[in-house]
């Protein structure tokens, strides 16, 4: 009967099948690297429609305020009192409402960040561990 002796792996191995094994553990970890940039960038791009939206509730928040401004100076020079005051404070509601949405906007679109953060960062690590594998 044979004995079976494992091949000692590492020691007894050609340069071709080194090179074959580092090839595909390269290819493997460039897979993972793009698959991780897609993850994040689609992250960014939700964070980028939200901010648009709330960007578009100002626009119309905007609007109505022209809408209401125009009104009431309507209402203010027919009749001096009770219409143009009610159509004033809509407009400054809608005016309040418009600069809210504004600001929350504004301060969401200086979260969104176009660069895949964790991707460049374990694209540095790698190129780190490249330079050292043995650390």
């Amino acid at each position: 009967m044979p004995s079976f002796t494992p091949e000692p792996r590492g020691q007894d191995r050609s340069v071709g099948e080194l090179l074959s094994e580092v090839t595909s553990d390269v290819q493997t970890l460039l897979r993972q690297e793009i698959e991780l940039a897609k993850v994040e960038i689609r992250q960014e791009a939700t964070k980028a429609g939200k901010v648009g939206g709330m960007f578009g509730g100002a626009g119309f928040a905007g609007y109505m305020v022209a809408l209401f401004a125009s009104l009431a100076a309507v209402f203010g020079l027919a009749n001096v009192m009770d219409a143009a005051w009610a159509a004033l404070i809509v407009t400054a509601l809608w005016a309040g409402i418009g600069a809210v949405l504004f600001v929350m906007g504004r301060s969401r679109m200086r979260e969104v960040s176009p660069k895949p953060q964790q991707t460049v960062e374990t694209l540095k690590e790698d190129a780190r561990w490249a330079r050292h594998p043995t650390k």
